[in-house]
């Protein structure tokens, strides 16, 4: 027999609660938040992609008789000590802010996943070489490591990128090694090898197709890490040098007007808390998903 699908009273965890019908049901507050975390990461994404159609001015576009002018209707965030509108900055540095940030996710958790899996999975010397390379670069600050990379190669775009990659490779790497060696013991793996299954095989078939979630929400919660990395890096002057400024030079270049013209740092700080808080959710919300004990309980 089919349960009815109206409103009804059921017993759960020591207390009544209300059940309703599954079109109707009420989303709970951790889900509120899971789902604004994602229309904000993707309204962020789309003002990177699509700059021109958000933007009302050109970024470069110097109001001389609207300088430092507080924000309103014709200038939602105000503008700078140029006469640039603000709002359309922001809206145009995210692209390198953004490109900082997935460039180097990608770089670094590709770069130490094949650490990580190689000397997860091979053992043995190369495991012993490759763990004690990793360990000496994680006592070095991830942040500190990024700086003396970026400062010794200098202010450019891939640089950058490269800076952060480096300081998160050993945290992948460790992540990876550890899920590759978790696996390869159990005893699906023997199985196939005791029917003449290849390594080859069984490291991409069935090692590697389970090993990758961790590194997935890893990567996820680490972007925004590395929006921060890029962005502080930028603020200290290492960043890019270029006409449109990321997030993390708009915040730099409105140190110095804090006290008259606070809105050049606020919303540019502002757009780095929403971007990081809202992926940190959205790679909460994957980690539990993924997480088998997380879907049992």
């Amino acid at each position: 027999m089919k349960e009815a699908v109206s409103t009804r009273a059921v017993w759960h965890k020591g207390n009544w609660q209300l059940r309703f019908p599954k079109a109707t049901r009420k989303l709970n507050p951790s889900e509120i938040l899971v789902y604004l975390a994602v229309i904000v990461t993707l309204g962020i994404i789309g003002c990177a992609v699509f700059p021109q159609w958000i933007a009302p001015y050109a970024p470069t576009a110097m109001l001389t008789d609207q300088i430092l002018q507080a924000p309103s209707k014709a200038h939602l965030f105000g503008t700078d000590y140029f006469g640039r509108d603000i709002f359309s900055v922001v809206v145009y540095g995210s692209r390198d802010s953004l490109f900082i940030g997935f460039a180097s996710v990608l770089t670094g958790g590709l770069i130490g996943g094949i650490i990580g899996s190689v000397s997860g999975y091979v053992g043995g010397v190369i495991d012993t070489i490759c763990m004690r390379i990793i360990d000496v670069l994680m006592t070095i600050p991830g942040i500190l490591l990024a700086l003396a990379i970026a400062a010794a190669l200098g202010p450019h775009l891939f640089n950058l990128v490269f800076a952060v990659a480096a300081a998160s490779i050993p945290q992948y790497a460790r992540v990876m090694r550890g899920q590759i060696i978790s696996i390869k013991h159990r005893s699906f793996i023997t199985a196939s090898r005791s029917i003449g299954a290849s390594e080859v095989r069984i490291f991409f078939r069935h090692v590697l197709t389970n090993a990758w979630s961790p590194l997935l929400v890893m990567s996820t919660i680490g972007l925004g890490s590395s929006i921060l990395i890029g962005a502080g890096l930028s603020f200290l002057g290492l960043g890019v040098l270029k006409e449109i400024p990321d997030w993390g030079t708009l915040l730099s270049q409105g140190r110095g007007y804090l006290t008259v013209a606070w809105w050049i740092c606020t919303y540019p700080g502002l757009a780095i808390t929403l971007f990081v808080l809202s992926v940190n959710l959205i790679g909460d919300k994957l980690r539990d998903a993924l997480d088998p004990k997380q879907r049992k309980s």
